[in-house]
């Protein structure tokens, strides 16, 4: 038994050994110093690119040098369409639901509304990973903002967190055009725009994405600021229909919110095809 329990005990010393020594042979063979070998090894550290500068790089990797065999270029193709507004019934937004990347479409069924807090809703256009993420993790923020301070946030300070975030992380490939909706106690209804390039705008009229332009043109001709809650509703459900209807990378379902001063209303949620038909049956 004692002699068995030994040529075990050599058989695996010897296999790790042999492990060892292959181990090194592969970080011999890439050039690796025993520094980073150490770290490679270390089961509680992982390897970062070695980037000096992550800007230059991801230029090179987002644009490309016209050399089509080693062009790194990774050109995304983004399509949404999103709008808000601002009227007397207090704010609007309507979102289209499909996910593309150029002429493939990924989803029809995509949840473009963000609900951030019971008062704060967000839009996404742009990279819906990054929208999604980005804009879950200001829901966390907010809330242990009210936890702190017993108060909820105001829809600028909630603005300002997603920008101080996207701002920080400037060219290093995030694509968000966001929109920021709510209703701060005593002051009434705010609605700002924040993207990935650092701007931060407060405004009462907004459409993002690559159907944004026939939205704002649906938008600017029945827009009035005393629009009844119903007329609004209907109006951004019009605007994001006949966008979808133009812009091939806008479509699915037309989702509609109106925020108010308790907080925020889903509205409706209609498929374009049936808009479509409706709204062809109005004009006979």
């Amino acid at each position: 038994g004692t002699a068995v329990s030994m040529a075990l005990r050599l058989g695996a010393a010897f296999n790790a050994l042999d492990g060892e020594r292959k181990r090194h042979d592969r970080h011999a063979k890439r050039g690796t110093d025993a520094d980073e070998m150490a770290l490679m090894e270390s089961p509680s550290h992982f390897l970062l690119p070695g980037l000096q500068q992550p800007q230059d790089f991801l230029a090179g990797a987002f644009t490309g040098k016209g050399d089509a065999m080693n062009d790194p270029a990774l050109k995304f193709l983004h399509g949404t369409t999103t709008l808000g507004f601002i009227f007397q019934g207090g704010i609007v937004l309507a979102v289209d639901s499909r996910a593309s990347m150029g002429s493939y479409i990924g989803s029809q069924t995509v949840k473009k509304c963000i609900e951030i807090t019971p008062y704060l809703l967000g839009t996404m256009a742009g990279g819906a990973a990054d929208c999604q993420y980005w804009e879950r993790h200001l829901g966390r923020l907010c809330r242990l903002y009210e936890l702190r301070n017993r108060e909820r946030i105001s829809v600028a300070a909630a603005s300002k967190l997603l920008h101080n975030i996207m701002y920080s992380y400037k060219g290093y490939g995030l694509s968000m055009g966001t929109m920021v909706a709510g209703w701060d106690k005593g002051v009434g209804p705010n609605l700002y725009y924040c993207d990935s390039d650092g701007t931060r705008v407060k405004g009462e009229k907004f459409s993002v994405g690559s159907g944004s332009p026939y939205a704002y043109g649906v938008l600017d001709a029945g827009f009035r600021p005393d629009l009844s809650v119903s007329e609004a509703c209907e109006l951004g459900r019009r605007a994001i229909y006949h966008a979808t209807f133009r812009d091939a990378a806008s479509g699915g379902f037309v989702s509609v919110y109106h925020v108010h001063e308790d907080g925020w209303t889903k509205v409706s949620v209609d498929d374009v095809e049936q808009l479509h038909w409706k709204y062809q049956a109005e004009k006979k």
